[in-house]
C-alpha cells in the first residue's frame, strides 16, 4: 500500500509525483471522449457512458495507486470497448444491459484467477507469438474503425470496402490525424488530448461556413449534472449463460493480457521490479485490473485496464501509487462537462483510433516470421480481427490453427492442457 515514508524510499518528492500524475493524466484523458463516442454506438446514452467511463477511472486508478502502491493509470481498454461494441453487440447481437453482465462477469472471474494466482498458468498456456498477433490484430481494429467512423473508409459494393469521398470533413480529418502525429513525434504531452481539441475546432465551421449539410457540433450548454442512468443497469442474469462463455472468456484474456503486458513493459522500463526482478505488486494490481472491470460492469462502461501511456507520467519521475492517485483526481471535474465533451464529433477522435492502432502494432515485430507454423497462426489471428469484425474470430482462429500445425509437425508437447482447453472453448464457440 501507498505510504509518505515510501516516497523517501523510492527517491521521489511530492511536488514530483504530482507533476507526473498530471502527465500520465494528460496522456491518457483522450478515453474520456473517445470511449464514450463507441460505447454510444450501442444505444447507450452518451453522457452516462461519460459518467461511467470518469467513474472506472477514478476509482480504479486510485485503487491502483493507494492498494498496489504503483504508477500507472486505470481506465476503460481501447480494443475492450471495441469489442464491447462491434463484436459483443453488433455481431453477437447482445443488448448493451447483458454485454454489461458479461464485463461484470468477466471482471468476477479475472478477480479469482488473480487472487488464487492461476492466471500463471493460463499466461504460459498462451503462445506468444500469438499474444503479439492479438495484440496487433485489434490495433488494426481499431484504425478500421477510426477511418469508418471518419468515413475515410466506407462499404464499396464492387470492392466490400473502398474510399470515402475526400469532401470538408474527410479533410478535416486528415488535418486532424497529420497534426497529431506531428504533436506525437514533438513528445508534446498530451498529444492525441490535444489533437482532439484542435480538429474539434477545425471541425466548428462545418455546416455554418463552408461545406456540409449539417452542423456537425452544436454547443448548447457547457456543465450539467452527472448521468447515472447507466448504474446497475446490467443484466446479471441473462448474461450468465453457457453459450455467452466465449464472449466473457474473451473478455478475461484480452484484458489479462493486455494488462500483464503492461505492468511487464512498464515495470521493465522503469525499473519497477521487485526483489526477484518481477513486476512490483504484480498480484495486487491485477485484482485491481480485475476489479476495474467488475466496477465498469456496474457503472455502464466496456472493461478497465492498465494504461501504457502511464509511461509518460513515469519518465517524469513517478514512482509511487501518488502518481495514480493525483491522476484519478484530476478525471472528476469531468464529471460536469458531459454536454461540452458531447460535442466533439467523429472525425475528431477518429485520428486518436488511428493512432491507437499504430501504437499496439508494436509487438508485430517479435514474431517469427522464418518459422511458418508459428507465423501462420499469429497472421491469422491478425488479420481476422479487423477482417471479420470480431476480435473473438481472431483469437478462435488463431488458437485452432497453432494447435493443428503443431501437431502435423509433431510438436504436440508443445501444446499444454491449459492451451487444449482453450481450443475446446474456442471450437464450442463456433459451433453454439
Amino acid at each position: 500500500m501507498f505510504s509518505v515514508s515510501g516516497l523517501k524510499e523510492n527517491n521521489t518528492t511530492v511536488s514530483t509525483e504530482i507533476l507526473a500524475g498530471v502527465s500520465s493524466f494528460l496522456a491518457t484523458a483522450y478515453i474520456i471522449v473517445v470511449n464514450p463516442s463507441i460505447l454510444s454506438q450501442t444505444g447507450m446514452p452518451f453522457s452516462a457512458v461519460l459518467t461511467a467511463t470518469i467513474l472506472v477511472s477514478f476509482f480504479s486508478s486510485f485503487m491502483m495507486g493507494w492498494y498496489a502502491n504503483n504508477p500507472i493509470l486505470v481506465a476503460p481498454g481501447m480494443g475492450l470497448n471495441a469489442f464491447f461494441t462491434f463484436t459483443a453487440v453488433f455481431t453477437e447481437k447482445l443488448s448493451w444491459q447483458v454485454a454489461l453482465g458479461t464485463v461484470f462477469w468477466s471482471g468476477i472471474f479475472f478477480l479469482l484467477l488473480s487472487v488464487f494466482n492461476i492466471r500463471s498458468y493460463i499466461v504460459k498456456a498462451i503462445p506468444k507469438p500469438l499474444r503479439y498477433a492479438i495484440a496487433s490484430g485489434i490495433g488494426l481494429f481499431i484504425t478500421l474503425i477510426g477511418f469508418a467512423n471518419a468515413k475515410f473508409i466506407v462499404a464499396n459494393p464492387a470492392t466490400m470496402v473502398g474510399l470515402g469521398k475526400l469532401n470538408v470533413s474527410t479533410l478535416t480529418f486528415l488535418a486532424g490525424l497529420l497534426i497529431t502525429v506531428i504533436l506525437l513525434i514533438k513528445n508534446v504531452k498530451g498529444s492525441i488530448l490535444i489533437g482532439i481539441v484542435l480538429t474539434s475546432l477545425l471541425a466548428w465551421p462545418i455546416g455554418r461556413y463552408w461545406g456540409g449539410t449539417e452542423t456537425v457540433i452544436t454547443i448548447n450548454q457547457l456543465v450539467a449534472k452527472p448521468d447515472f442512468s447507466l448504474l446497475f443497469q446490467l443484466d446479471l442474469v441473462n448474461s450468465l449463460k453457457w453459450s455467452l462463455a466465449p464472449i466473457i472468456l474473451a473478455f478475461v484474456f484480452t484484458d489479462m493480457f493486455d494488462s500483464l503486458s503492461t505492468f511487464v513493459g512498464l515495470a521493465e522500463a522503469a525499473n519497477l521490479l521487485d526483489e526477484n526482478g518481477e513486476p512490483r505488486n504484480i498480484q495486487k494490481s491485477l485484482i485491481v485490473d480485475a476489479f476495474s472491470t467488475t466496477i465498469a460492469g456496474l457503472t455502464g462502461s466496456s472493461p478497465g485496464t492498465a494504461y501504457i501511456e502511464s509511461a509518460v507520467g513515469i519518465e517524469q519521475g513517478g514512482k509511487t501509487g501518488l502518481t495514480a492517485m493525483v491522476g484519478a483526481a484530476l478525471f472528476l471535474p469531468f464529471l460536469f462537462l458531459s454536454p461540452l465533451i458531447s460535442a466533439v464529433p467523429a472525425i475528431a477522435t477518429a485520428p486518436a483510433l488511428v493512432l491507437v492502432g499504430v501504437f499496439m502494432m508494436k509487438p508485430v515485430v517479435k514474431i517469427n516470421w522464418q518459422q511458418l507454423d508459428e507465423a501462420f497462426p499469429a497472421f491469422l489471428a491478425m488479420v481476422l480481427i479487423p477482417f471479420t469484425y470480431s476480435i473473438t474470430q481472431g483469437i478462435i482462429w488463431g488458437f485452432l490453427s497453432w494447435t493443428i500445425l503443431h501437431i502435423a509437425t509433431g510438436k504436440t508437447r508443445q501444446i499444454s492442457l491449459a492451451l487444449w482447453i482453450i481450443d475446446i472453448f474456442a471450437i464450442l464457440a463456433l459451433i453454439l
